[in-house]
C-alpha cells in the first residue's frame, strides 16, 4: 500500500501539485527580485546621503578657511575659554 504522499505524487492530484509548484517558485522569484530592488535603491540612498555629507563637510572647511579676521581696528575678539571666562585679543594693539 503506498503512503499518502506516494499517492499524492501518483494519484490524480499530479497536476495540480505540479502548478503548486511552479506558482510557490514563481511567487518566490518575484518576492527575491522586489528584495534584490529594494536593497539597490537602499544602497544609492545611502551612497547619495554620503555624498551629500562629505560635500557639506568640504564646503564648511572651505568656509573656514575663507573667514577673514574684521577690517575695523576698534573690534576686539573675545573667546570663552569655560564657563564664565572671557579672553579678548586684540585690545592691546590700539596705542
Amino acid at each position: 500500500m503506498p503512503t499518502p504522499a506516494q499517492s499524492l505524487i501518483r494519484g490524480p492530484f499530479r497536476g495540480i501539485a505540479w502548478l503548486g509548484g511552479t506558482l510557490a517558485w514563481a511567487a518566490a522569484a518575484v518576492v527575491g527580485a522586489v528584495l534584490a530592488l529594494v536593497f539597490a535603491a537602499t544602497m544609492v540612498a545611502i551612497l547619495f546621503m554620503g555624498g551629500v555629507v562629505a560635500a557639506l563637510a568640504m564646503a564648511a572647511l572651505r568656509a573656514r578657511r575663507t573667514v577673514r579676521p574684521p577690517v575695523d581696528p576698534q573690534v576686539i575678539e573675545a573667546r570663552n575659554i569655560g564657563g564664565h571666562s572671557w579672553v579678548a585679543y586684540g585690545w592691546d594693539g590700539r596705542r
